[in-house]
């Protein structure tokens, strides 16, 4: 969740430092330092504050010809958002900065009798006093003994005062990477976007490895000692991909950018014949064999794209399908077997919740499968197989194209697993796909009628309120919609199975209450019109997405947004477009910056 960065080499450090993290603001943050050798020398200054890297940088140095330096943005998780509480954090020659959270700080505090040295709330300051305590002048040391004592997930960066010029990292389960460039030096990130300006080739940094970083090389090893080499992976994106190009915000470029996303994750998964085809993915048929249930596993918008993706296999192929809370799913006996297949869904495929409960189900079954959008992260690297989504990054909070491309994949994947086990013909599977490979050109047609959904959204500004309902794959959708307007416009919203509204749910319905009612599914439309016309009664302002019709009745709506006919099961692609406009220009509308989201960060890697 936290922002890392780290360089060592033969330029500045400082604006290295700052543009790094600047970078990575979009993973959520209310705090930010940097430390560096002061002119490299074997001193550490620090400079740190609560706020923004705006106001970081208006607190370093005009003028600062340090080479090496390591910088932070803080999600508070242990005590406030304070400038105590930001990172880096010194305690005598070790300065830290950290992503995760350590378990047992408080055993470690009493253990070490470390009260003495500690200044701020957190627990990162405990890691840093109990390295500094144990330190004797050999930090490869001290670090594979501090290893043992720590519990929890941890990725340091940490420098010692009498190692000017080096950096040394550590990590377990929170991500990083590294590279080493021909001309600058040495980089570490929480993110590559953080570094990609000077290079586009990266490693993973493994865990429970120990980096040593110098100007000029990066050394790796195992607690044992043992030299590793680094496994170097190269993006095929440039850095125009994680700039706004001209747009006013992430959020909005990359729902414009979904069509194309679409067609990256699609149509190299289908072959000549339009047939589905994972052998570029490594994916042997034989994997989609003797499947007899499958359960997908996920964490929040992903969870929601596994929810649409259950809805079309089961009425599809028949095959049962369960949807678990990644968070939920890790503390339970899994209902799986060997038969089973596991599908974790992660943008980042690094949510910490869901890598963990795809562990778990690898002790029941090796037929787990990982959707992820990052190469060679962990839940990609730990999956028995894996479908990369090709969305190339997404920077703002509030996930777009990371679903789409998602939900598409569930599409490729029941076109491989009813063609393999005989629940689609072929000529079943070629008209599946061939109704897949139009919704980019579909959502190009939505996207041209953005301006009506823009003026709709001044109606919401002040609303504390709103419902989205539908049935079927409609309710599925009405999930994510909702999702998207509460967390970055701040107004509460529910989605509701539009059946269950009498059931309770209706005594929420007041004057003036917007209610979006998704009516795309043919053999529940007209239930769910009558669904519609209750809440109407009773004073909802009502918008309407359904299918190509004139809806004149002013008993049934208030607004109407029609999508071209399509087969039920497709129609997600296309209205959940709207909803994404819907929930970003309401955020617009109420000052709010839809990228970065009050308490909310992109990549959740800490429990």
């Amino acid at each position: 969740m936290c922002g890392i960065i780290g360089f060592t080499g033969s330029i500045p450090v400082q604006d290295i430092l700052l543009n790094g993290l600047e970078r990575l603001e979009y993973r959520g943050y209310d705090s930010a330092g940097i430390a560096f050798f002061k002119d490299n020398r074997p001193h550490i200054s620090v400079r740190k504050t609560a706020g923004k890297v705006k106001d970081l940088r208006a607190i370093c140095d005009d003028d600062n010809a340090s080479c090496c330096g390591i910088g932070h943005t803080r999600w508070a998780t242990h005590g406030g958002v304070t400038n105590a509480n930001a990172h880096p954090h010194k305690v005598g020659k070790t300065t830290l900065i950290h992503n995760g959270i350590i378990e047992n700080y408080h055993e470690l505090v009493e253990s070490y009798q470390l009260q003495k040295d500690l200044k701020s709330e957190t627990d990162t300051e405990v890691a840093c006093a109990l390295i500094n305590k144990l330190y004797q002048g050999d930090p490869i040391a001290v670090l594979r003994q501090v290893s043992s004592l720590l519990k929890g997930s941890f990725a340091f960066c940490i420098m010692f005062a009498d190692q000017p010029g080096k950096i040394y990292a550590l990590r377990n389960v929170s991500p990083m990477v590294a590279t080493l460039t021909d001309k600058e030096g040495a980089f570490i990130a929480s993110d590559l976007t953080a570094f990609i300006d000077y290079s586009k080739r990266y490693f993973i940094v493994p865990e429970y490895h120990i980096l040593t970083l110098t100007p000029d090389s990066i050394s790796m090893e195992d607690l044992k000692g043992n030299p590793v080499e680094a496994e170097y992976q190269e993006v095929n994106w440039d850095i125009t991909a994680a700039q706004k190009e001209g747009y006013p915000h992430y959020m909005i470029k990359e729902i414009h950018e979904q069509p194309q996303a679409l067609v990256r994750t699609i149509e190299p998964r289908i072959n000549p014949d339009n047939l589905p085809d994972f052998s570029a993915d490594g994916i042997p048929d034989s994997f989609f064999e003797n499947c007899s249930d499958i359960t997908v596993v996920a964490c929040g918008t992903a969870l929601y794209a596994g929810m649409a993706g259950k809805n079309m296999i089961q009425n599809v192929l028949g095959i049962p399908v369960s949807v678990a809370i990644a968070s939920e799913f890790r503390y339970e006996r899994p209902v799986i077997n060997e038969n089973s297949m596991v599908i974790v869904t992660s943008q980042s495929g690094e949510t910490i919740d869901t890598l963990e409960a795809l562990r778990l189900a690898r002790q029941y079954t090796h037929k787990t499968l990982a959707i992820v959008n990052v190469k060679g992260s962990s839940i990609a690297r730990e999956s028995d197989q894996v479908l990369y989504t090709h969305a190339g990054p997404e920077i703002a909070v509030a996930s777009t194209k990371a679903y789409s491309v998602q939900v598409a994949s569930f599409y490729l994947l029941a076109a491989k697993i009813g063609l393999v086990q005989g629940k689609m013909t072929k000529k079943e599977a070629q008209n599946f796909l061939a109704t897949l490979k139009e919704m980019p050109g579909r959502i190009e047609t939505v996207l041209s009628h953005e301006k009506r959904i823009q003026d709709l959204t001044d109606r919401f500004t002040n609303v504390p309120n709103a419902f989205y309902i539908g049935r079927g794959l409609d309710y599925r959708v009405a999930m994510e919609a909702a999702l998207k307007l509460k967390e970055i416009s701040y107004i509460h919203a529910e989605a509701y199975a539009a059946g269950e509204l009498k059931h309770g749910t209706i005594s929420l319905i007041d004057d003036g209450v917007p209610v979006i009612a998704l009516a795309t599914q043919h053999k529940v439309y007209s239930k769910v019109i009558s669904n519609i016309r209750e809440t109407k009664a009773r004073g909802a302002y009502v918008i309407l997405i359904s299918e190509d019709k004139k809806i004149t009745d002013p008993t049934i709506c208030d607004v109407h947004f029609s999508i071209p006919k399509v087969d039920d099961i497709f129609s997600v692609f296309e209205s959940i477009v709207i909803c994404q406009l819907i929930g970003y220009y309401t955020s617009v509308n109420k000052g709010i910056n839809p990228d970065q989201p009050r308490n909310l960060a992109k990549s959740v890697t800490v429990e």
